[in-house]
């Protein structure tokens, strides 16, 4: 009987071990991930897109060794709904995300509904630490901060761009502004402590990238490093600027400098990984979170027509690539996909381990990338701007409509990707105006005010940044 009931106990006791062991082996198993994202980055900045007087070698590793996408879209031509939609996985007009928010710390409405999931929420029951870098644009106020929307550790600012020189850094919190640019002047955040920054803005988030990459060596972490270059302002060090001195227009010699800032940044990032062994079971994407505003800060959008702010190519098509080693070999990817499929793509691993609040819009990728699946990600991908009327709809084999409140256009863009020459075909025009429409049927409208009506706003909440009793 003893014998029998210490039998029982060893296979008990080897049991849990096992389990435990197994435990472990998944574990390690789960990838990291990490979310490069650029800010008004034009699509022809980067090398691996055909960059000349910007080398980008750092990024152009991530799409050199990884997956190049050639037709990869964000959800919004301009920051902030584009980056609702990447970290939600979901079409943000769907929430009523539909315009760029404004700095307002005291309204809840401004900003990412706490009706949605974030990424970092969805990875947290399945063992991840999350970490926001950089920009955030998705509300100022206490509830809306990324402490709040999963994310466990926060070294940025809230507002919709900032100054990169810390001398500038004169307001001392949110409290602060007396105007929706002064934002960009508000000293950076660790967590909900404000601190004192010596470096440059860009090198900066990159430092902490390195760091934090450091903390959580040892278990899996998600990583959104969302720098704002190079986004104007159009500020650059002279290490950087002296890379340039060929550059003649100044716009493009301080633009390429800062570039060459973030790409430095992220060869800090991929060589950390290295160091520590666990880059090949480590996801990276890199990406713009819209077309570069040429006129602006001297991006080149390539052969794309139009640029931030458009419907056209040069506002929604994106430098867009992703590595990692252990699942997905080097290749050229051809077929349209979204920013929406990376929150699908980053949770295939764990996916059984946590659950979604709402249906996603993105698409996993994986199984396109490594070969079982040979169909194409998406049949259409939508685009809507509320305030301006304007909607756009591309079919997967290249057809796309836009349309604005005095043209309706139809391009191939296989055939015509700077969109000079319209189609004339009716049948394809309604068809994809009813495959539209019946995508707009389950859209909210907008649900705060949004940076165009900045005055209005102003009128209406006259204690913008009043601190609450």
């Amino acid at each position: 009987m003893i014998k029998h009931i210490l039998s029982n106990v060893c296979f008990l006791f080897f049991f849990c071990v096992a389990l435990i062991a197994q435990k472990d082996i998944n574990q390690n198993e789960i990838p990291n991930i990490i979310i490069i994202l650029a800010d008004d980055l034009g699509y022809k900045d980067v090398g691996f897109n055909g960059s000349i007087d910007i080398p980008t070698p750092n990024i152009d590793r991530i799409a050199n060794e990884g997956v190049k996408f050639r037709n990869a879209y964000v959800s919004y031509a301009v920051c902030g709904p584009s980056r609702a939609g990447l970290i939600t996985g979901r079409y943000q007009d769907r929430f009523g995300f539909s315009r760029n928010p404004l700095f307002a710390p005291n309204d809840v409405k401004m900003g990412l509904p706490l009706s949605e999931l974030t990424l970092a929420d969805a990875l947290s029951p399945a063992g991840y630490k999350s970490i926001a870098l950089g920009k955030w644009h998705l509300g100022a106020h206490p509830d809306l901060h990324p402490l709040k929307r999963g994310f466990d550790d926060f070294y940025g600012f809230l507002s919709g761009g900032h100054d990169y020189f810390p001398e500038l850094y004169t307001l001392n919190g949110v409290y602060d502004a007396k105007k929706q640019y002064d934002g960009y002047k508000t000293k950076l955040l660790r967590n909900y402590e404000r601190v004192e920054e010596k470096e440059y803005l860009t090198d900066a988030l990159s430092r902490e990238a390195v760091n934090y990459i450091e903390k959580y060596k040892d278990q899996p972490f998600f990583m959104y490093l969302a720098y704002n270059a190079p986004h104007t302002p159009l500020q650059a060090t002279e290490k950087y600027l002296e890379r340039f001195e060929n550059i003649k227009n100044e716009k493009r010699k301080i633009y390429g400098a800062m570039v060459s800032a973030m790409d430095d940044g992220v060869g800090r990032v991929l060589n950390k990984l290295e160091e520590l062994k666990i880059s090949e079971n480590t996801m990276v994407f890199f990406l713009s979170d819209n077309g570069g505003p040429e006129r602006v800060n001297a991006s080149d959008n390539g052969l794309l027509r139009g640029g931030k702010g458009d419907l056209f190519e040069g506002g929604v098509h994106v430098p867009f690539a992703l590595r990692w080693p252990d699942k997905i070999d080097p290749m050229v990817y051809d077929s349209p996909v979204s920013a929406l499929d990376i929150f699908a793509t980053a949770i295939n691993p764990v996916k059984n381990e946590i659950t979604l609040k709402n249906p996603l819009d993105g698409v996993d990728l994986l199984p396109f990338l490594q070969g079982t699946n040979n169909g194409m990600p998406h049949s259409f991908l939508f685009w809507r701007k509320y305030d301006q009327k304007w909607s756009s709809v591309r079919k997967s084999d290249g057809e796309k409509l836009l349309k604005n409140p005095k043209d309706t256009l139809l391009f191939n863009l296989k055939k015509d990707i700077s969109e000079t020459n319209e189609m004339k075909d009716e049948d394809l025009m309604h068809n994809l105006l009813d495959q539209y429409q019946l995508w707009e049927n389950n859209l909210r409208d907008p649900v705060f005010l949004g940076l165009l009506q900045n005055d209005l706003y102003n009128r209406k909440h006259p204690d913008r940044f009043t601190k609450p009793d």
